[in-house]
């Protein structure tokens, strides 16, 4: 029997980046995928939030997304645009990009770490007992594995055998997009109705049109057809403008529903199969990714023996809340996007109210992920939040906080006198890095902040101590995030 430490299920952005998170800490783990290739049928998500590219910037890779997407300093909100230039971010903007891309360049990164990719195969089941998992797959083979993780979508039968609850609301709409030619000139542009948003657009070879178009009659389950869209056009528009030729269709709802739990022993559950919603708004794969960087780090100071099994409990106490926010975001703007008198009255004022600086601000900081902060403690206001790529001026020149993260380890910036932090007994495993920073420190929605005189770094980005200008806290918080000290 095969044996890896960690098998993921699922081969889309959330399983590779979480596979390469896992390779960087030299855990030994394999995908297992159901595509012979990186194909993506359709379009799917359509780009990356500023978070996600901040993460991304940390593992120093965020320059191959950059190189192939389009940069957008605004963000979409109902009937108006706001301007997302001011997120205190280098990366203060979204970028488009579609999510074949997106995972080329991921299966690229995770092939260059060494990470086994088991195509053409899906797990078909799993058995776990006190050790560990024995998965079972559509060959007939099996693979033994300390853990499992379930990132093989909405309809995960990873979530589903592990009798994980996925409690949340049915799909009130479906829509169907679409890549075709037209003999007609179509009427380019959006459109709303009583169960959401029709946009048709030119694309750039002037032949085909795309087409989001809310259906009469909600559907899902089936294989959207030619004739489905070209119905959808007649009801809305009065003709099908003569659609032939399609290049790809598909179909989504609104289903909005969330794991009760993210894990269940040696499962775990990441991306859509923890989450599922409109994609009004393009967080899920952000989402995604998100969770994945999250979790990497921990199981792979489990799965090397650095930290208890309880730190993965962390996982759902950290994500789920984030997953629930996103849930009720994308229902509160899918609602938004329906039109009847009383929901046209509702968008107008909260459009209005949208471009008042605060509510922009806010809305954005959520939008963009920039805002997450997990309950870490309140005695500054960084605990729990991402730290800031600041500048940095170190003994061996200038350095940005986020290259100090390219290893995914933990890193405790010390920004006062030099020397007077002591980590020895976590050398092993936490950078000690001494550092001057000049300018301000500021977080999104709260502005500037008191720079604290050290921070303790976690490798997803965020911060688990800082310091008062003294080490209160400090062991404690280095013990519950990287283990025990080595007394050796």
């Amino acid at each position: 029997m095969t044996k890896h430490a960690v098998v993921i299920a699922g081969g889309g952005p959330t399983g590779l980046m979480l596979a390469a998170e896992l390779a960087l800490a030299r855990v030994d783990v394999a995908i297992v995928e159901r595509r012979e290739n990186q194909d993506v049928a359709g379009l799917r998500a359509g780009g990356l939030h500023s978070r996600t590219i901040e993460v991304l910037d940390q593992r120093g890779i965020a320059d191959r997304f950059l190189s192939q997407g389009k940069v957008f300093q605004a963000a979409p909100f109902a009937q108006v645009t706001l301007d997302i230039s001011d997120l205190p971010t280098r990366h203060n903007y979204y970028l488009g990009l579609w999510q074949e891309r997106i995972e080329r360049i991921l299966a690229d990164w995770a092939s260059e770490l060494l990470v086994p990719i088991y195509r053409g195969r899906e797990v078909t089941g799993f058995a776990q007992d006190d050790s560990g998992v024995d998965v079972e797959l559509s060959d007939g083979g099996s693979v033994r594995a300390k853990y499992l993780v379930g990132c093989d979508g909405g309809r995960s039968l990873i979530r589903k055998q592990a009798g994980i609850d996925f409690p949340g609301w049915d799909a009130s709409t479906s829509y169907l997009i679409a890549e075709a030619e037209t003999t007609e000139e179509p009427e380019c542009g959006i459109r709303r109705g009583e169960k959401g948003i029709y946009a048709l657009g030119k694309l750039e070879d002037g032949k085909r049109v795309r087409l989001v178009l809310s259906e009469q009659h909600f559907r899902q389950g089936d294989e959207p057809t030619l004739g489905d869209v070209r119905e959808a056009l007649i009801a809305v528009y009065g003709t099908d403008y003569g659609l032939h030729n399609a290049t790809w269709i598909s179909r989504f709802t609104d289903m909005t529903r969330q794991a009760a739990a993210y894990r269940d022993r040696s499962v775990l559950l990441a991306g859509d199969a923890a989450h599922v919603h409109s994609p009004v708004g393009g967080q899920g794969l952000n989402v995604g990714v998100q969770d994945a960087v999250n979790l990497g780090w921990k199981l792979a100071q489990v799965v090397n023996g650095t930290s208890p099994d309880s730190l993965l409990d962390t996982y759902h106490a950290e994500r789920h809340p984030v997953g629930a926010r996103v849930l009720k975001s994308t229902m509160a703007i899918t609602a938004l996007e329906r039109g009847n008198a009383r929901n046209d009255a509702l968008r107008e004022t909260v459009s209005e109210l949208m471009q008042m600086d605060e509510p922009r601000k806010r809305y954005t900081a959520r939008l963009s992920g920039l805002d997450i902060q997990y309950d870490l403690g309140s005695s500054h206001p960084l605990l729990g939040r991402r730290m800031p790529d600041l500048d940095l001026v170190t003994e061996s020149g200038p350095q940005r906080v986020f290259t100090l993260l390219r290893a995914a380890r933990p890193v405790l910036l010390n920004l006062g006198e030099p020397g007077v932090l002591d980590i020895t007994p976590w050398a092993d495993r936490v950078q000690l890095i001494d550092a001057r920073c000049a300018g301000v420190w500021e977080l999104p929605v709260l502005g500037a902040v008191t720079a604290p005189t050290a921070v303790l770094i976690r490798p997803d980005g965020h911060v688990a101590w800082t310091s008062d200008g003294t080490d209160q806290g400090l062991n404690d918080a280095l013990t519950t995030w990287f283990g025990a000290p080595n007394l050796g």
